[in-house]
């Protein structure tokens, strides 16, 4: 009797271990992203707080921009443009952006994205302290810089803690996008595998496992943390 063979359990155990195998690579954007973004993200952050003439109107321009674009196509508006920008800057010194591993450009775009919703949570969480903090802590000699370290940063952490936790699991799923570009990452050994073999969804169901695995750990995890975070507050 005909049949499509359509689908392989078989198949997706023999491809596993090459999907394991580039996991790190997935695993190395969403962290080098999450830690960039968040340098920037504070950064920004303290933008919208004071508010400074022009960089105010800049940033805000800047985030809704991020928040509006797709990720594939910041993606490609990235990979494809920012070589042609760097270029002039870099050739002096005999560096030819063009020639960089596409990886870097996808950390890039990630952080930058990733930073424009980060800088809106951590300015809510510093808001969301309560003002009378400061002022109790000013009006006991404390620095600006000490106030800020000792009452508000410890505080806002508490408060943006689930929704970093969120953000940080939408960024691991979003480096699936990566393969477009060039990197070999666990998508783009199951369009390798897919090329010889003709069988892709076998790679797909084995990529959506991992995927499933990592953010299902990653929610649990956060989850803890803010267990006891909550605790730590009600005991302080």
């Amino acid at each position: 009797m005909w049949r499509i063979d359509f689908f392989s359990f078989s198949r997706v155990v023999e491809y596993f271990p090459q999907l394991l195998a580039k996991a790190p690579v997935t695993l190395l954007i969403a962290a080098s992203s999450t830690v960039f973004g968040l340098l920037l993200a504070t950064l920004i952050s303290i933008v919208l707080l004071f508010k400074p003439p022009v960089l105010y109107q800049l940033s805000r321009v800047y985030i809704s921009f991020m928040r509006a674009i797709p990720i594939n196509i910041q993606l490609f508006i990235f990979y494809y443009g920012l070589p042609s920008m760097l270029t002039p800057v870099l050739r002096p010194f005999g560096i030819n952006p063009n020639r960089a591993d596409a990886i870097y450009f996808v950390i890039a775009t990630y952080a930058i994205s990733s930073a424009a919703f980060l800088a809106v949570m951590l300015s809510a969480s510093i808001r969301g302290v309560d003002s009378g903090q400061s002022e109790a802590a000013l009006s006991i000699g404390m620095t600006r810089w000490q106030m800020f370290r000792r009452v508000i940063a410890p505080q806002a952490y508490h408060i943006a803690l689930p929704e970093l936790g969120n953000n940080i699991v939408t960024n691991l799923k979003n480096t699936a996008l990566a393969f477009t570009v060039g990197v070999i990452d666990m998508l783009g050994v199951v369009n390798s595998i897919g090329a010889r073999t003709f069988h892709r969804l076998e790679g797909y169901v084995g990529v959506a496992f991992v995927y499933f695995v990592i953010c299902t750990a990653l929610e649990k995890l956060f989850s803890a943390v803010e267990k006891k975070s909550r605790l730590f507050r009600q005991a302080g």
